[in-house]
């Protein structure tokens, strides 16, 4: 439900798949050492399939490259999701709701990721916070 509802708030006219992993904070850590040189737990890591040229541009699709579709289903593939679960639990608990939300924040955040929205300046952040808001809103997950 969750992700299907944010593929339809996105405007996604393709059935998507992603891959979603939840993992420990060893693991998370070795993962985001890895693969971005930080040697620290995090929360949740994304990577992104497809390079969109800007959040949700869907123009940069190439419905003739096969390496981003899945040959038996003809679903594009988003990317992988990987959630430290521990780390979700805290900080639901630091936060004061339940995992259910933290759980559904994350999903959202990294989704949005995959679709091209970052946070690295100050704009782009506050677009993507704006978003995160948008689906979580339509979608009744509250704090």
């Amino acid at each position: 439900m969750l992700f299907d509802a944010s593929l339809d708030i996105l405007n996604c006219e393709y059935d998507c798949e992603c891959n979603l992993i939840l993992t420990t904070p060893e693991e998370i850590r070795q993962i985001n050492n890895d693969n971005r040189g930080i040697d620290k737990v995090t929360d949740v890591l994304s990577f992104p399939f497809i390079d969109f040229d800007s959040p949700c541009n869907y123009e940069c699709i190439d419905e003739d490259d096969i390496t981003i579709f899945e040959p038996d289903s003809g679903r594009l593939l988003l990317g992988d999701i990987i959630i430290c679960y521990e780390k979700a639990l805290y900080q639901a608990a630091e936060y004061g709701h339940s995992i259910k939300r933290e759980l559904s924040f994350l999903m959202i955040h990294s989704l949005l990721h995959l679709f091209g929205y970052d946070h690295i300046d100050e704009n782009d952040r506050i677009v993507m916070e704006d978003m995160q808001k948008n689906i979580l809103d339509k979608l009744n997950i509250t704090r």
